[in-house]
């Protein structure tokens, strides 16, 4: 079944689903959505761009079913078909039992465990984007080179949140197959993730993440050593993430540390053929990390917010490979669906033979 077809699915779905009677659901179905609109300018002295851009379009369902079952489909109806980085697909697909706040279980197609950013919504973010260790080592556009996942996988977690004298305690573990979204497990290896961490105060968090599993694919390569490797090939990664939030009152702080060990396929997985190209990146290294701090501060409440982030990411977990971006910003709610989002980034590339280069992004959200 392609992207297209799993869209299409999901708006006939979302359609069924509204008009059920009223006794076969517990609530009636929400149907929701949001899309981001952009303009970016890129000023590098050798490769200037610009232009606009539907940067995100999604339609979500989601409801309770009898039973304390909550349950949610997604599908991000933006893109193309020609390429999987940025096509048309299905994005959610899941349910969850939430009878007791203490556990609860989902299974399907769903976010990762793993990090504090990787869970928001792109438009609460506050950013033209997640942070870029977050982009390659939660799952986005992974360094592993695995199809863009939007943070995403296919599995079974269990989530709960506890209370140990005055302090809040929330946990969760998944196990999942490693690939990807709308795709199978291709070695019958599992990633374990999963979190925790402890509200001290009100809004304020503080948090630790682990993440070890292999992604795999099949096909022909030659190793380090020359020699043709047939069959299934599977790349071992292990990461962790340290992390810190503070959200309360229109403020925003945030920061994390994410580190991670494992190897990368040379080829992206773009197209389908991709997925059979089994060479692994020696020169990129088995070893990446990175940070990022924000700051969102509210200057007229309900209204405008000022923002600044420092961003770094290291792909070979040396500072010869490590890009850095400096940015600063407004966002600007003109109602309660809608928000302009500005910033200017000067970017610090060291992969480039003119390092510095700057960044101009503005984008229109809007929620339905």
């Amino acid at each position: 079944m392609t992207n297209k077809v799993l869209c299409i699915a999901l708006l006939l779905i979302a359609s069924l689903t509204a008009a059920k009677a009223q006794n076969d659901i517990t609530e009636k179905p929400r149907i929701s959505g949001y899309f981001i609109g952009q303009y970016q300018a890129v000023m590098k002295d050798e490769d200037q761009s610009n232009g606009f851009n539907i940067r995100i379009a999604r339609l979500a369902a989601d409801g309770i079913l009898k039973g304390d079952f909550a349950y949610k489909i997604q599908g991000q109806v933006s893109g193309n078909v020609s390429s999987l980085g940025s096509s048309v697909r299905l994005v959610d697909a899941f349910a969850e039992w939430q009878r007791y706040n203490f556990l609860k279980v989902k299974l399907g197609q769903f976010k990762r465990p793993f990090t504090f950013e990787n869970p928001m919504n792109p438009i609460d973010q506050g950013f033209m984007g997640y942070a870029q260790v977050i982009n390659n080592l939660a799952g986005f556009n992974d360094r592993t080179g695995c199809h863009a996942s939007n943070g995403r996988d296919i599995g079974l977690q269990l989530q709960g949140d506890v209370k140990l004298w005055n302090t809040s305690i929330h946990y969760q573990v998944g196990v999942f197959n490693g690939q990807g979204i709308n795709t199978k497990d291709m070695d019958s290896k599992k990633d374990l993730i999963g979190g925790v961490w402890v509200t001290p105060l009100k809004g304020f968090r503080i948090g630790a993440f682990g993440w070890t599993g292999t992604y795999a694919r099949t096909g022909n390569s030659i190793d380090a050593q020359g020699n043709t490797i047939l069959g299934t090939r599977s790349l071992r990664q292990n990461r962790y993430a340290l992390g810190a939030e503070y959200k309360e009152g229109g403020w925003q702080v945030r920061s994390e540390y994410i580190h991670s060990t494992g190897w990368g396929f040379t080829t992206s997985h773009q197209q389908a053929d991709d997925a059979k190209k089994t060479d692994i990146k020696y020169d990129m290294g088995n070893k990446a990390d990175g940070i990022y701090a924000l700051l969102i501060a509210p200057c007229i409440n309900n209204k405008l917010r000022l923002k600044v982030r420092y961003d770094l990411y290291r792909k070979a977990a040396r500072w010869s490979s490590a890009r850095t971006q400096y940015e600063i910003g407004m966002n600007y709610s003109a109602c309660k669906n809608v928000e302009l989002q500005a910033e200017y980034a000067l970017v610090n590339d060291r992969s480039l033979t003119n390092h510095y280069f700057n960044l101009i992004d503005c984008e229109l959200c809007v929620r339905f």
